[in-house]
C-alpha cells in the first residue's frame, strides 16, 4: 500500500512518499481502506520533533482517518464489512493513518456520519474530539453561558464556535481580520481581531474560555472569566496564569484529546442535524504530504485533507 513515511526529524520535507505492507489486524481491530486522512497541528509538531509522541523515526504521521471497513479482527461483531466509518483511533500512540490502509480498534472508531462525505469526515475527529472533549466533558458546558474561543478561524476553533452555539451558549470569538467573516458566519455572536484589539476588554464575565495559543496568552485569558469560571486549555498553563486563576476560584483544565467513541456519536449527530459544518480549505493527495504541512503552516481557515 502507499504510505508516507517519515525518517527524520525536521521539516515537511521529510514526509517521504513510500510503500508499505499491509497492516496485521489483532483482537478487536478492524481494517480501514482510506479515503482521507486529516492533518492536524499536533501531526506537524510531532514531525518536527516539538512533541515527541511517537519517539525517534521512522514512523508515519496521522490520526484522523475516514474510509471503509475491509476486514474485521477477531472479537470484532458490530460492524461489518463496506461500511463507512471514521476516527482518531490510538491517539496519542501511532495510528499511521498518512496510508491507504489502517488497522483500528472497533471500540474508538464510529459510522460516518450520514450525507458526509469522507474527505470532510476526515477533517472531523481530532479536532471535534478536542472542542468537544474542552468544552462539554472538561467546560461542563451549559445553555446561556458565555463562552469565548480563541483560534476561532482554525481547526478546533471553528468547531468549538458551533458547538457552544448548538449547545445554547453565547460565543465570543478571537480570530484574525481576514477570518473575522468566516467565523460570524459560523454564528459567533461577537469577534474580536485579536491583532488590532484588547480582547479583554470586550470579552468580560466570561463562564468557558478555550485557550489554543498558551504562554503570557493564558494570562489575558484568565482576565476575562468570571469568578469561578473554567479555563480549558490546550496547552500547559504557566504558574502566573495557574495563581491568578486560583485567586478568583477558577477551574484549570488541561485538555489532551483521547480517543471517544460516543463523543464522536454526538458529533455525528450535530452534523446530521445541520448544527455542524466542517471547513476544509484545501485538499492534497498522499503523496505531496509535504506540500500539505508547508500549507498548514500558512494557519488556514479550518482544516487540511490528505487523500487516497
Amino acid at each position: 500500500m502507499r504510505t508516507v513515511t517519515q525518517r527524520a526529524f525536521g521539516g515537511p520535507e521529510v514526509l517521504t512518499p513510500s510503500e508499505g505492507p499491509d497492516p496485521v489486524l489483532g483482537p478487536g481491530e478492524i481494517l480501514i481502506a482510506v479515503k482521507a486522512a486529516g492533518v492536524n497541528p499536533v501531526d506537524a509538531a510531532v514531525r518536527a520533533g516539538l512533541y515527541p509522541l511517537l519517539g525517534d523515526p521512522p514512523f508515519v504521521l496521522g490520526w484522523d482517518v475516514s474510509g471503509t471497513i475491509e476486514a474485521v479482527g477477531t472479537g470484532v461483531t458490530d460492524v461489518s464489512v463496506g461500511e463507512a466509518v471514521y476516527g482518531m483511533p490510538r491517539f496519542p500512540n501511532q495510528a499511521a493513518a498518512y496510508a491507504e490502509k489502517v488497522a483500528a480498534p472497533a471500540g474508538e472508531i464510529a459510522p460516518k456520519p450520514r450525507g458526509l462525505n469522507h474527505i470532510h469526515a476526515a477533517a472531523l475527529p481530532l479536532a471535534g474530539l478536542t472542542a468537544w472533549q474542552g468544552l462539554v466533558d472538561a467546560g461542563g458546558l451549559r445553555t446561556g453561558q458565555r463562552v469565548l474561543v480563541h483560534g476561532a478561524g482554525g481547526g478546533v476553533g471553528h468547531l468549538a464556535v458551533q458547538i457552544a452555539k448548538a449547545r445554547g451558549a453565547s460565543v465570543i470569538a478571537t480570530a484574525s481580520e481576514d477570518k473575522r467573516d468566516f467565523v460570524r458566519n459560523l454564528g459567533a455572536d461577537e469577534v474580536i481581531d485579536y491583532r488590532k484589539e484588547d480582547f479583554t476588554r470586550r470579552a468580560q464575565e466570561i463562564d468557558i474560555a478555550l485557550e489554543t495559543v498558551g504562554g503570557d496568552h493564558a494570562n489575558e485569558t484568565v482576565k476575562t472569566l468570571r469568578w469561578g469560571g473554567v479555563l480549558v486549555s490546550l496547552l500547559a498553563v504557566n504558574e502566573a496564569a495557574s495563581a491568578a486563576a486560583r485567586e478568583r476560584r477558577i477551574t484549570v483544565a488541561r485538555v489532551s484529546v483521547r480517543p471517544d467513541r460516543a463523543a464522536l456519536l454526538e458529533l455525528g449527530r450535530l452534523v446530521e442535524a445541520g448544527k455542524l459544518k466542517i471547513h476544509v480549505e484545501r485538499t492534497f493527495d498522499l503523496a505531496e504530504a509535504a506540500a500539505a504541512h508547508v500549507f498548514l503552516g500558512t494557519k488556514p481557515k479550518g482544516k487540511i485533507v490528505l487523500t487516497t
